[in-house]
């Protein structure tokens, strides 16, 4: 098994985070192997004995681990302490209608699901407050990451100097074509499709950079350049280390990221 760190949140001993690889898991083709996610078609049981084996790595309990019910928007929760564990062994009671969780509850696992999209992974040391964001194309465009430091600032008093971020392995530009529909949404949402949209054709179509467009929500919200690490690890050129719904053509797993508050 196959876990990756970031060099920026490493440097605080108060936290657990992590990004899991597609390795070291015991699902079936095409969910080969790391498989977290309940809802691609894979077996229940089998996906649970990912989960777990996850968490013996990370040396976190099950119990603690937290998911959302990702749906491609710009929401994000509070998750207090009741809702620790929410979907860890269960779809049902995944966190509802939320692309980002966010929490200063310690011992509280933070998780988003991904294959190809962007994790991002934030961390503010001074008010100890710690979360997660899936920005897919839809929620990139909705400024998931900035309504993510939004909550960080008026739901716990947070300065966007004092964040630190982490943007995760996810489809890269050099592979993430997209039609003339996405671009034209780009166009709305950006001043200039041209910084985050390369190589356009005759056909209309060109490739969304989502790690730039993502870094520039959060310049943008405030956070220093250089509290920002970007991994620069296209799932789609490394599919043999982590899933990629487009590799695959939309049948395989999904592998997790995800960050911890540590407790005493």
């Amino acid at each position: 098994m196959s876990i990756w760190s970031f060099d920026g949140l490493l440097k605080y001993k108060g936290i657990c985070h992590f990004v899991s690889g597609r390795m070291g898991g015991a699902s079936h083709p095409p969910f080969h192997s790391l498989n977290l996610g309940f809802h691609v078609g894979d077996n229940q049981q089998t996906v649970i004995k990912n989960r777990r084996r996850l968490a013996c790595a990370l040396g976190i309990p099950l119990s603690c681990f937290t998911f959302a019910k990702q749906i491609h928007k710009g929401g994000v929760k509070i998750i207090t302490e009741k809702l620790r564990g929410a979907g860890s062994v269960e779809q049902g009671k995944t966190i509802d209608g939320a692309d980002a969780l966010v929490s200063n509850v310690p011992n509280i696992c933070l998780v988003v699901l991904i294959a190809d999209c962007v994790p991002v992974l934030f961390y503010d040391p001074v008010k100890n407050v710690a979360g997660v964001a899936h920005a897919g194309w839809r929620g990139t465009l909705r400024q998931i990451v900035k309504n993510t430091i939004g909550v960080f600032q008026e739901g716990f008093g947070s300065l966007s100097r004092d964040i630190i971020v982490g943007i995760g392995p996810s489809i890269g530009p050099c592979c993430y074509e997209v039609g003339q529909e996405v671009i034209a949404q780009v166009e709305e949402a950006f001043p200039s499709k041209e910084i985050y949209i390369d190589r356009v054709t005759k056909e209309g179509k060109g490739f969304f950079d989502l790690w730039e467009a993502n870094k520039a929500q959060l310049i943008g919200a405030g956070i220093p350049e250089r509290n920002i690490e970007v991994a620069k690890i296209c799932t789609h050129c490394s599919h043999d280390s982590f899933f990629s719904h487009r590799f695959q053509k939309g049948r395989t797993g999904r592998f997790g990221a995800g960050i911890m508050i540590q407790g005493g």
